[in-house]
């Protein structure tokens, strides 16, 4: 009995696949002290991005997540149906997401949220439906 359940919990572990940022298949590293962010695959970099981060009143969560449900177009409900194309949520109401303030990349001016450039958030979004939400990790340190 005791070899099956060894068994068993060895499969279901095996199964669940990696939870650790660097076991996956798609990491987003984002930098808030240089407001950068590097996207890799499979430990290899497909891009390295300006990114606005939250600004001055605001946070932006630090740690690891993975990515929790996305959305191709996104209207924010808290800030006056702002538009969030191609979201990546990660942590509650949270997300990586394109805008439209390109100008405002490279320094701190979200609510907390993480912006890209659109064609950027594209990408990444694309990226991620490609290896799956399991297999996608959002690490974000100072």
């Amino acid at each position: 009995m005791k070899s099956v359940l060894v068994a068993f919990l060895t499969m279901l572990i095996v199964s669940i696949g990696p939870i650790s940022a660097s076991a996956a298949k798609l990491v987003a590293k984002i930098d808030v002290s240089q407001q950068r962010m590097t996207v890799l695959k499979n430990g290899r970099v497909l891009g390295r991005w300006r990114v606005s981060t939250a600004r001055r009143g605001y946070y932006t969560p630090r740690g690891t997540y993975s990515a929790k449900r996305m959305h191709r177009q996104w209207y924010s409900r808290k800030y006056d149906m702002s538009p969030m194309p191609h979201s990546i949520f990660f942590h509650g109401g949270y997300a990586i997401h394109g805008t439209g303030a390109v100008r405002s990349l490279g320094r701190p001016a979200s609510h907390g949220c993480i912006r890209l450039h659109p064609s950027h958030a594209a990408k990444l979004y694309n990226w991620t439906r490609q290896v799956g939400m399991r297999n996608m990790r959002v690490v974000i340190t100072n």
